[in-house]
């Protein structure tokens, strides 16, 4: 049993890992990296990628702020500083195993503020629930604005919706549909088995708590203030990085909104920090706007790399600071009690 967790555990960690560098390597496999150091040193603007990293730093700052928002309607009141620190700490842990930062974070502020964990697990589903319904709304905006642009990225990376439909036989529906069907029983049937155990109903129950939270936010100008803060600097962290190079300074907001949108699509593939899909989705997004290969590689490379960078450094600093709190306030791990 022991070796089967060691493996999953393993399997967590080496197969995403093994997916964004198979990307990678297919994409950079004919790619003179020595040429990364002329273009560093003299061909690109850093004072715009340092004016970047402020909006990058604030996006994680108003989730931070946004999660301690949904957290007081349910009686948790944790310190803000610990709930930026967790989702400082959750980014860069994510970029060890992907979507692990979620449930860290909610372990985070169990043991530093003593966090109820279902309930904080809840409040993230919630967050992630507002998050997708933001990034749909901008979707839909970036698609009527490019239209076009959309459909010619469909086609040429062999994902549109069309050509998936046509490419389903009478059986294969069949068997889709089947498969479906059969999940869903097998979930129901977990489900009540499970909910026989009073231990996993409190735990649903605080969850449910967590995910409802969000009828009880008193401020609610102030959570979509935070939710919109968050995708704005996002963005903002994304286009000015545009300005770091003469090939794509002049591709203009549209252009840097639906590299955007498409970028952000792509890191749904669990690889660490979107490394692989993110770098083709946009790479395949600048070359339909007219740069050329060679340098959307640059682009892409760069970028993500600096950017993937300041995400360790801030859970560095993270992991540093809640140290120093912990031993300041003498708080102790609440798990243990």
């Amino acid at each position: 049993m022991e070796t089967k967790r060691i493996c999953n555990q393993i399997a967590k960690i080496a197969l995403p890992m093994i997916l964004g560098s198979a990307i990678l390597y297919w994409m950079y496999r004919d790619f003179d990296f020595g040429s990364i150091r002329q273009v560093l040193m003299h061909q690109m603007n850093w004072t715009w990628m340092l004016l970047s990293f402020p909006f990058g730093i604030l996006a994680q700052m108003f989730r931070g702020w946004r999660w301690k928002q949904t957290l007081e309607p349910i009686g948790e009141k944790p310190r803000t500083s610990t709930s930026i620190n967790a989702v400082f700490l959750s980014y860069a842990v994510s970029l060890i195993i992907p979507r692990v930062g979620e449930v860290a974070r909610c372990g985070v502020l169990k043991r530093y503020d003593g966090i109820s964990f279902p309930k904080a697990l809840g409040t993230v589903v919630t967050e992630r629930a507002v998050d997708t319904l933001l990034m749909l709304l901008i979707t839909a905006v970036a698609f009527v604005m490019q239209v076009r642009v959309f459909n010619t990225f469909f086609s040429q990376t062999g994902t549109r919706f069309n050509d998936i439909l046509h490419g389903f036989t009478t059986a294969g529906w069949l068997v889709t549909a089947v498969c479906a069907v059969s999940v869903g029983i097998l979930a129901w049937l977990v489900v009540r088995k499970l909910a026989i155990y009073n231990k996993v109903k409190e735990t649903i129950n605080a969850i449910w708590q967590g995910v409802m939270s969000l009828r009880k936010v008193k401020n609610i100008p102030r959570f979509l203030f935070y939710s919109v803060g968050i995708w704005g600097c996002y963005f903002l962290h994304y286009y000015l990085t545009f300005f770091c190079f003469d090939f794509t300074a002049n591709l203009g907001f549209t252009c840097a909104l639906v590299s955007f949108v498409v970028g952000s699509i792509a890191v749904i593939v669990p690889t660490p920090n979107g490394a692989g899909p993110w770098h083709f989705a946009v790479k395949t997004m600048l070359i339909l706007y007219g740069v050329a290969d060679h340098q959307a590689l640059y682009f892409v490379l760069i970028v993500h790399t600096i950017q993937t960078l300041l995400v360790i450094l801030l859970g560095i600093y993270a992991w540093g600071a809640l140290a120093v709190s912990s031993r300041q306030t003498g708080i102790k791990d609440y798990g243990d009690h």
